[in-house]
């Protein structure tokens, strides 16, 4: 399905790290000095007013101004409910906790929201062929929004991810390479074929509009809330788009006009069989060293040496917040909790942050009044559709 060209405010594309510019009319990787590059708008108070929301659909394309001006290639991603989870509230003294349910996406997981942004401009570019490292939701996101542009995709996986993903992804009519190892080996496996026969790497910060897609939360959440936002945001990371793409977007609010400078204290929160975000925050450092023999059921987590490493760094600091691991056990416990008293069915990267949510009120920083967000990213049925053994870490 497409729409109409939206009247974006896209003006140029600026490095991460070393604040070069480049123009926005042409595709784009990294840049040249190996950093992500990231979106850059035309904003200042009243250029899009609020009240211009009230009359477009509930979904990720609503925020047209603040995304790549492209005929959208969508599904009907975002838009999704901000759920009050009160009998987990009142277990945890707390008085307002809300779940950010990401899973009512297509495929299942907020994976949709950056794809349907990415292969946007694919098709806008002409892109012939996609191809991208995953754990398992962003491959299938990537090959069901290749197959509305159009456009062939192959999706690198590790060995040991479950076999639903292949079987989903195949009907998309992508191709799945099983490769030994972590989603760093598929990444390095997939390079030859990027080099040699210009395949368009989609992996995760390394284009950079998959970060555009998966702002669109923080708009989300900010608008729930009537424009004030949350006291804490707990959120799965293993690559950290949705984290950055969340703090970004409260950053373009604030220059709309449309919130203040307050802004929610961010946990990171990490498996304790690979943690790289949560050593590096620990020690002071300002980029996480790879992690070594990452061990994790949660696959999303699974992300041994993060590209936007200093990115996510930045945004907890910035932000006043913290990064903490939580185990394999904990993960499991909270899944359970969160679907027998909430009737939501977590995925393990989501029911990470209840568990953090946990650590967080027991050491006495997140106290009763705070109003606090919790991330699931993705619907558990890819897990529990799968043999117990292929779960195993």
């Amino acid at each position: 399905m497409t729409l109409s060209p939206p009247c974006s405010l896209l003006d140029h594309l600026e490095c991460s790290r070393c604040a070069r510019s480049r123009s926005a009319e042409v595709p784009a990787g990294l840049c040249e000095c190996g950093a992500p590059l990231l979106a850059r708008y035309r904003l200042f108070p009243g250029a899009v007013p609020r009240e211009a929301l009230a009359v477009r659909p509930f979904d990720m394309w609503r925020y047209r101004e603040v995304l790549p001006g492209a005929a959208p290639v969508t599904l009907g991603e975002g838009g999704t409910p901000l759920l009050p989870v009160r009998r987990i509230a009142g277990s945890l003294a707390l008085e307002h906790v809300w779940v950010k349910e990401e899973g009512n996406n297509p495929t299942g997981s907020f994976k949709a929201r950056g794809l349907s942004a990415a292969v946007t401009l694919a098709r806008h570019f002409k892109v012939k062929t996609l191809a991208i490292p995953s754990a398992g939701n962003a491959g299938s996101a990537l090959a069901a929004y290749g197959a509305a542009a159009g456009i062939p995709v192959h999706v690198f996986l590790p060995e040991d991810t479950p076999s639903l993903f292949d079987e989903e992804i195949g009907r998309y009519g992508a191709t799945v390479h099983r490769i030994p190892g972590t989603i760093s080996d598929c990444a390095r496996e997939m390079q030859p074929h990027v080099r040699e026969k210009g395949w368009f790497d989609v992996s995760t910060l390394k284009e950079p509009y998959r970060i555009e897609g998966k702002k669109t939360m923080g708009y989300e959440i900010a608008e729930q809330m009537g424009w004030e936002l949350p006291d804490w945001i707990f959120y799965p990371t293993g690559g950290g788009t949705g984290l950055i793409g969340t703090v970004k977007a409260f950053d373009e609010m604030e220059a709309l006009g449309w919130i203040g400078s307050r802004r929610p204290r961010m946990v990171s929160v990490q498996a304790a069989g690979c943690a790289p975000i949560v050593r590096a925050f620990q020690r002071g450092e300002e980029r996480a060293a790879p992690w070594e023999n990452p061990r994790t059921a949660a696959w999303g987590l699974r992300v041994p040496a993060p590209l936007g490493d200093f990115l996510i760094l930045r945004a907890v600091r910035r932000t006043g917040g913290s990064a903490l691991a939580v185990t394999e056990e904990e993960m499991e416990e909270c899944s359970r909790e969160m679907a027998a008293l909430e009737g939501i069915l977590a995925c393990p990267e989501g029911a990470a942050t209840l568990a953090g949510l946990k650590k967080m009120v027991a050491s006495g920083r997140v106290r009763k009044p705070d109003r606090v967000v919790l991330f699931n990213t993705g619907t558990a049925l890819k897990y529990l559709d799968n043999p117990r053994g292929d779960r195993r870490p």
